[in-house]
């Protein structure tokens, strides 16, 4: 689970790990994402995210954390036993990219893998301002699935990432 922090010094929420990020504070940025994410709670979701921040995913754009909210409501209502897999793909001082992809089955029952890569822009607090996302479906046979875990929490540390997976 996501852990927030208050800044003492300045009456916004921050999410560490901070700018500037390693290598290792990226990795830890992109798996807190992650389970932020396969927890699937829009409100909690939106928290990583400044109040303005913007969004490209896919063709949709977002502005702002009610915007946000009303998105992965909708998305989540839609895309049934979710579970999401992000790896860091490269990182600077505050913008890290990730590749991903993720399972999900549809109301008729079809099983589909998307994959993607984000682009993220992080403030000094380490809230999100910008989401840049490319996304593409591929249908997928129930058989083919390889996301296993339970569907309402993280993966856990043991189930193979993207790279394991060959995805």
């Amino acid at each position: 689970m996501c852990t927030y922090q208050y800044n003492r010094e300045d009456p916004v929420m921050s999410r560490p790990p901070l700018p500037p990020f390693d290598r290792d504070s990226a990795i830890i940025k992109v798996r807190k994402a992650e389970d932020a994410w396969n927890g699937r709670d829009p409100e909690q979701v939106s928290l990583a995210y400044t109040p303005d921040s913007r969004w490209r995913n896919r063709s949709t754009f977002l502005v702002g954390r009610p915007a946000i909210v009303d998105f992965l409501t909708d998305k989540w209502a839609r895309e049934h036993e979710y579970r999401l897999i992000k790896e860091l793909w490269a990182y600077t001082e505050n913008r890290i990219a990730v590749r991903f992809a993720y399972e999900w089955r549809s109301d008729a029952g079809q099983w589909f893998r998307a994959y993607g890569n984000e682009n993220w822009l992080f403030d000094e607090d380490g809230l999100m301002a910008e989401r840049h996302a490319s996304i593409n479906d591929l249908a997928i046979e129930e058989a083919d699935r390889k996301f296993f875990w339970d569907r309402s929490g993280p993966r856990p540390a043991d189930h193979p990432g993207l790279s394991d997976l060959r995805l």
